[in-house]
């Protein structure tokens, strides 16, 4: 059974970028899972604008609904898009290089019966390299510390999820390995299974060290949005009044030295820093006003999104 049916069960969400030589076997792996499952489905694949030939190999896979991103936008923005136009009552995630295995598609659902709102594959032996295991594990450290989620593997793509939950968050930057977080920070249910990797045999890897970079700088955003978004003045306005106090407390300090001891104080960096620190504590104090009011207009006007589709063709 594919999309045709009135209600889709399954919807299978994969980002591909320049990855001409894993497109077919892929879509007939994800095929054949699909058929095993036995539930109504569609395949949605997201084309990251690819400078190869992987649209047009694309174009000849029947089913598939085929989204075409008008240029190289980053994974987050094709999931987002392929999220954003599927109908499944639960979506699969997975990547476009072969690595992950449809056939486990089945262990993720089966794990979904238990109660999990999401459910995400741990890469257990993973055939990746040394850095790149390496840095994956230490970014596995510092989510646990900032985002305290329940999972090993938060960069396994293979995932399923629940299609409204999932559908109810707007996705930017490298948020895309920290849907799970995000979810279980809102209060939804997360399990974990153990599933295959594959070593990649055609193509080339599309993660380096900026990848990295700018999946902690999401962590911390994450954290940050989840913890304050909704009372930004909560943080920066009590680090102002903080920062101010200490501040005070020095020039008081100063103050009692100059009055009873006659200290000299001109040749002291004590005074500076108190007034800096009362300066810096009005800054953000003023800062957390601001930033308050900027999120209240956000919660009230929904802005665009930062990726552009050039078309949706559904076969």
């Amino acid at each position: 059974m594919d999309n045709s049916d009135k209600k889709v069960e399954l919807s299978i969400v994969v980002p591909v970028y320049n990855e001409e030589g894993n497109v077919v076997e892929l879509h007939q792996k994800i095929l054949e899972a699909c058929k095993n499952l036995n539930k109504s489905y569609e395949i949605i694949f997201v084309d990251d604008g690819s400078t190869d030939n992987t649209v047009q190999k694309c174009k000849n896979l029947k089913p598939l609904i085929l989204i075409e991103l008008r240029k190289n936008f980053g994974q987050t923005a094709a999931f987002d898009a392929g999220f954003k136009h599927s109908v499944g009552k639960v979506i699969v995630t997975m990547d476009g290089d072969l690595q992950n295995d449809p056939a486990d598609i089945g262990k993720l659902l089966k794990e979904k019966k238990n109660g999990f709102d999401i459910v995400s594959g741990w890469r257990f032996k993973r055939k990746d390299s040394f850095s790149k295991r390496f840095f994956s594990r230490t970014a596995d450290k510092l989510r646990k510390i900032l985002l305290k989620d329940s999972i090993h593997d938060s960069g396994c793509s293979l995932k399923a999820y629940d299609g409204d939950a999932l559908r109810s968050i707007d996705l930017f930057g490298e948020m895309h390995r920290f849907i799970p977080a995000i979810l279980e920070l809102d209060g939804y249910t997360v399990g974990e299974v153990k599933v295959s990797h594959h070593p990649r045999v055609h193509g080339v890897t599309k993660y380096n060290w900026k990848r990295s970079v700018k999946g902690f700088v999401d962590m911390i955003s994450i954290w940050f949005w989840r913890k304050y978004a909704s009372r930004p003045l909560h943080f920066f306005g009590g680090s102002g009044i903080l920062l101010g106090f200490v501040g005070t407390l020095i020039l008081i300090w100063m103050a009692v030295e100059k009055i009873f001891f006659d200290a000299e104080l001109s040749e002291r960096i004590w005074p500076l820093i108190g007034v800096f620190l009362i300066i810096l504590g009005v800054q953000f104090f003023v800062f957390g006003l601001l930033a308050d009011i900027m999120m209240k207009n956000y919660f009230k006007v929904h802005g665009r999104m930062n990726y552009v589709i050039k078309k949706v063709s559904t076969k």
